[in-house]
């Protein structure tokens, strides 16, 4: 079976290979502004706003690491902001080559008391 057989909904569950497949998987799922690290908010540049890290919900985590360099490790998040009607994109480094301000903000998510 081809590509061409699978039903589209199917084909857009399919994990994405690439950063650039992800953002758009995430972009076709209504994601659609980008978010930044701004110390320990979250900022839409569309809205000029910024958002606590404890109103983030992460719906999506896509994860991809460098098959030769430990440098091309990137995350791609879906996250959404119910308190602002807003779902953006977060696209980062981590591991070794992750800002210091990334790092903290990955571990605020896990143990976000």
């Amino acid at each position: 079976m081809d590509d061409h057989d699978v039903a589209p909904d199917l084909r857009a569950a399919a994990e994405p290979d690439t950063v650039t497949e992800a953002v758009a998987f995430l972009r076709n799922a209504g994601y659609t502004d980008d978010v930044a690290l701004q110390g320990a908010e979250l900022a839409c540049a569309r809205t000029e706003s910024t958002h606590p890290l404890a109103s983030v919900i992460v719906d999506h985590t896509f994860r991809f690491e460098g098959d030769s360099d430990p440098g091309d490790e990137a995350i791609v998040l879906g996250l959404r902001f119910p308190d602002a009607n807003l779902r953006a994109v977060l696209v980062s480094a981590f591991g070794h080559d992750a800002e210091p301000e990334t790092a903290r903000f990955f571990r605020r998510l896990r143990n976000p008391a």
